[in-house]
């Protein structure tokens, strides 16, 4: 009898858990949708919420027009584990960013990942941060990094073509059958206008909500919300 409880007590303890961590995960896409993260859209996987499908347009700086793809990769034990893995899956020469396998380098900004203090939206700041930051003191390519510093030209010959690269395959098939997989389709007025039109509409009702943030617009900081009275 003690050996059925026992194991109907740790059935409901996993069960608990595996609930647990999904509201987490989907109280950090919840949060990271009140930040202001332009050109940056993610969803998490239809199949398994710890894998999440993100893409970045790059609207300035030398990746100007680029059209990258990257995956978040959530450790098994978010939140208490390791760093989430960030990894392009558009070719994207980089500093930040291994050449070989497409991983974004986080250990300047993430040593290690604190609950309390981490959250995926700034992971994806920093995402954002790179594009225009280019002089890292630990680059995960140092090819890329040392043509940057002391080969100019050659540098931006190779992120135009990065770039050029990544428009080209914008419109390419899914390479997975998860119905979350961001997708992109040539603009036909016919299926695209209405949509757009709704889009553009700005709603009075709506002006200024964002709804609730525990972090100001622009802060790296947690939990930094202005207090009203």
């Amino acid at each position: 009898m003690n050996v059925e409880t026992n194991s109907s007590t740790n059935e409901m303890r996993e069960s608990y858990s595996i609930y647990h961590q999904e509201y987490i995960v989907m109280a950090e896409y919840r949060m990271l949708q009140t930040e202001n993260l332009p050109g940056i859209y993610v969803i998490p996987s239809y199949e398994n919420s710890l894998l999440w499908f993100g893409v970045i347009f790059v609207r300035s700086g030398v990746y100007e027009g680029g059209v990258f793809r990257f995956t978040l990769t959530l450790p098994e034990k978010f939140p208490d584990d390791s760093v989430p893995v960030v990894t392009f899956t558009s070719k994207l020469y980089h500093p930040a960013v291994n050449a070989t396998t497409g991983i974004l380098s986080l250990n300047e900004v993430f040593p290690q990942w604190d609950r309390k203090q981490n959250h995926i939206w700034q992971i994806l700041k920093y995402l954002h941060w790179i594009f225009n930051n280019l002089n890292l003191k630990s680059p995960a390519n140092l090819e890329a990094s040392v043509a940057f510093k002391t080969n100019r030209k050659v540098f931006l010959e190779r992120v135009k073509e990065c770039v050029m690269t990544s428009i080209d395959h914008v419109y390419d098939d899914p390479n997975t059958d998860d119905r979350h997989y961001i997708t992109f389709k040539p603009y036909d007025p016919e299926v695209h206008d209405n949509a757009r039109n709704l889009m553009l509409k700005t709603s009075r009702t709506n002006e200024g909500s964002y709804g609730i943030s525990w972090v100001q617009p622009g802060s790296f900081e947690s939990f930094s919300k202005e207090e009203t009275t």
